[in-house]
C-alpha cells in the first residue's frame, strides 16, 4: 500500500471520530472535575475506544465473513453510513446528538459516552472494517492500525487542551471545521461506494 492510502486512512479516521468536535463535549462532561481526574478519564477512555476499534479492525473482517457478507458490500453498506455521518455534520444533527448524550451519563463518562459511541462509534468501526479490508497482508493492516492509534492519541491531546481549544475557536468556529470535515468526510464516502461497485464489476474500473 502506498503512501497515498495511509494518508487517506488518516483523513477517513480523523473526520469520522471527530477529535476537534469531541473536545468541547469532553468539557461538558467532565466539568467540574480536578485536572487529575480529567487526565485519568480522557486517557481511560482513548484507551477503551482504541481498543474497540483495534478488534473491529483485526477481526471484524472475519465476522462479516461468517455471516456472509462480501468486503464489496460492506464497503457500499459503510459507504453509505459515512455519508449519512457527513450529512449529520454538515446539518449540525450529529453535534446536537452528542451534545444530547452529555446530558445523561454516569458518574464516571470514560467508557460510555466518551469510549463508545462518541469515540469508537459505527461510523469508526465500519471505517476501520473498511480499511483493513483493503490491506491483504498483515504488515499494512498493523500500519492502518498504528494510523488509527495516532488519531486517537491525537484525540488525548485535545481532551487534555479541550479547555484552550473552546475558548480560542468558540461556538462559530467548531462549527466551521465541522461543515468543512462534513463535506471531505461525503467525498471519502462516495469513494467507497465506487470502490465497493467496481470490485462486484458493476462499475468500469
Amino acid at each position: 500500500m502506498g503512501l497515498e492510502f495511509y494518508i487517506t486512512a488518516f483523513v477517513t479516521l480523523f473526520v469520522v471520530i471527530d477529535p476537534i468536535g469531541l473536545a468541547p463535549l469532553f468539557v461538558a462532561l467532565t466539568a467540574g472535575q480536578p485536572q487529575a481526574r480529567r487526565r485519568a478519564i480522557g486517557l481511560r477512555a482513548c484507551l477503551v475506544g482504541a481498543t474497540l476499534l483495534a478488534l473491529f479492525g483485526l477481526f471484524g473482517e472475519a465476522v462479516l465473513g461468517f455471516a456472509g457478507i462480501s468486503m464489496p458490500a460492506f464497503r457500499v453498506a459503510g459507504g453509505i453510513l459515512l455519508f449519512l455521518t457527513a450529512l449529520d455534520m454538515l446539518f449540525e444533527r450529529r453535534t446536537k446528538r452528542r451534545q444530547g448524550q452529555t446530558e445523561e451519563h454516569e458518574e464516571d463518562p470514560s467508557v460510555f459516552p466518551l469510549a463508545t459511541p462518541l469515540i469508537a462509534g459505527p461510523g469508526a468501526i465500519a471505517t476501520m472494517i473498511l480499511l483493513t479490508g483493503q490491506t491483504g497482508y498483515w504488515a499494512a493492516t498493523l500500519a492502518v492500525h498504528a494510523v488509527m492509534l495516532s488519531v486517537v492519541a491525537l484525540s488525548l491531546v485535545l481532551f487534555l487542551l479541550a479547555g484552550r481549544i473552546e475558548r480560542l475557536l468558540g461556538d462559530t468556529g467548531i462549527n466551521v471545521i465541522t461543515r468543512l470535515l462534513g463535506m471531505l468526510l461525503a467525498a471519502l464516502s462516495v469513494q467507497f461506494v465506487l470502490d465497493g461497485l467496481r470490485a462486484v464489476g458493476a462499475m468500469p474500473a
